[in-house]
């Protein structure tokens, strides 16, 4: 894990900061090729620059984003924005389900719009792949 998440966790409370270390360590764990650091603020996983999960320390909770979230198909994830992205929230490291994080990142490996070139397509994303 990038140095600069690291340090990002210890900012936060001691609940937030445990749930950000289990996230983190489960990210890394299953996308084991996924280049991370901080990015506007905020940890976020890679893969060949396209931005895949990430998290983000809210009022009241712990924001994971997936950015291709919505295509997933997955009651667990809730629709956020106006392009394909979900988000599931966290008050407790007790509510983060391993197996369905798990599950999700495995989704996001093969599961991708493209991020990566949104402003060069003036807003537009293409599928990644056949999903």
């Amino acid at each position: 894990m990038h140095p600069d998440i690291q340090a990002y966790h210890t900012t936060l409370s001691a609940t937030d900061s445990d749930i950000c270390e289990l996230l983190a360590a489960e990210i890394c764990k299953h996308l084991p090729k996924a280049e991370n650091k901080i990015w506007h603020r905020h940890p976020v996983w890679f893969l060949e620059g396209n931005p895949i999960v990430g998290y983000s320390k809210l009022k009241d909770c712990i924001r994971l984003l997936f950015w291709s979230g919505q295509s997933f198909a997955e009651d667990g994830l809730q629709p956020e924005g106006s392009f394909k992205a979900a988000e599931a929230r966290y008050h407790d490291v007790k509510e983060v389900n391993t197996k369905d994080l798990q599950r999700w990142l495995k989704k996001a490996q093969t599961i991708q719009w493209d991020y990566k070139n949104i402003v060069k397509r003036k807003g537009q994303l293409e599928k990644l792949g056949n999903f």
